[in-house]
């Protein structure tokens, strides 16, 4: 019996995300092979490669938020920087991550998925501020247009849900999980145009 649930979950988001790149990458490998062919890029092809990207950008976001964290796994930061980079490509916000050293693979884990967090509560774009001092982390959003969604935030100060959270709030759940007993306990200040989680 698997008893370790967590550990389970984050199986689960490995194998998938594994399982994708895959095929995504043969749809990607194929479109280069049309190109070297002598075919003509159609606008057809110019939307599938923009979608290959798109999913392959959020596969590798989402294999740090919720795939397995190996205990001493670590990422560098040209490796953060990038997967960021494609992630927000195009998008309306603007982050600044300034950790400049390598960090624990389970430390990006919740970096991640904070960052997730804020980046609903800035759909009209906005800037985030990421640090971290000691082991302490930072998270500070600002935008012209906060939204933030009670239910889901609701989540972060421990509060019971009245109904079934969505899937879009899984991001949330997952944090308030793995930090539930990090000290400093995982806090969560707003404002009317910022937003700032520390943990």
């Amino acid at each position: 019996m698997f008893h370790d649930r967590q550990a389970l979950a984050d199986l689960i988001g490995s194998r998938i995300c594994h399982d994708l790149i895959s095929p995504l990458g043969a749809i990607s490998n194929g479109l280069e092979l049309m190109s070297m062919s002598g075919v003509a890029p159609t606008p057809e092809m110019e939307l599938i490669a923009e979608s290959i990207a798109s999913a392959n950008s959020k596969i590798r976001f989402f294999r740090i938020a919720y795939g397995r964290a190996p205990h001493g796994a670590t990422l560098a930061r040209g490796e953060i920087l990038s997967v960021l980079g494609d992630y927000f490509h195009g998008g309306r916000l603007r982050i600044d991550w300034q950790p400049t050293r390598e960090l624990q693979r389970r430390e990006v884990k919740l970096a991640f998925l904070a960052l997730q967090c804020l980046e609903t509560a800035l759909p009209f774009g906005g800037d985030i501020r990421i640090a971290c001092d000691d082991g302490r982390w930072e998270l500070a959003a600002h935008t012209a247009r906060l939204r933030l969604v009670p239910e889901s935030w609701d989540i972060l100060h421990g509060s019971e849900a009245e109904q079934e959270n969505p899937a879009a709030a899984v991001q949330f759940m997952l944090l308030a999980i793995l930090t539930e007993f990090r000290k400093p306990a995982l806090k969560v200040e707003t404002g009317e145009t910022t937003v700032t989680i520390r943990f």
